[in-house]
């Protein structure tokens, strides 16, 4: 099992930003990482760091009630964790 955390910037967006069907939806995600933190749906973002990879997954309108959502993390297999940096939610 690999841990996921929210950055505190994230964390700030989850609790004021969003509606509670667009900050379920996060969250599901949220758990989803701590089973398979590189799903299939992930996109694969350039990474300076050799020791981690980042991941981008979009979340689309009809998936949170919302708006459209990407969730950007980085995911550190030495340490089975992945910390979920930025949530970038849509107009």
């Amino acid at each position: 099992m690999t841990y996921a955390f929210y950055s505190d910037g994230a964390e700030k967006i989850l609790r004021g930003d969003l509606s509670v069907s667009e900050r379920t939806a996060v969250m599901s995600v949220r758990a989803s990482l701590e089973e398979d933190p590189t799903p299939n749906h992930a996109r694969r973002l350039p990474d300076a760091d050799p020791l981690s990879e980042s991941y981008a997954i979009d979340l689309l309108p009809e998936q949170t009630g919302g708006r459209g959502i990407t969730i950007v993390y980085r995911h550190a297999q030495a340490l089975d964790a992945a910390l979920i940096l930025w949530l970038i939610a849509g107009p």
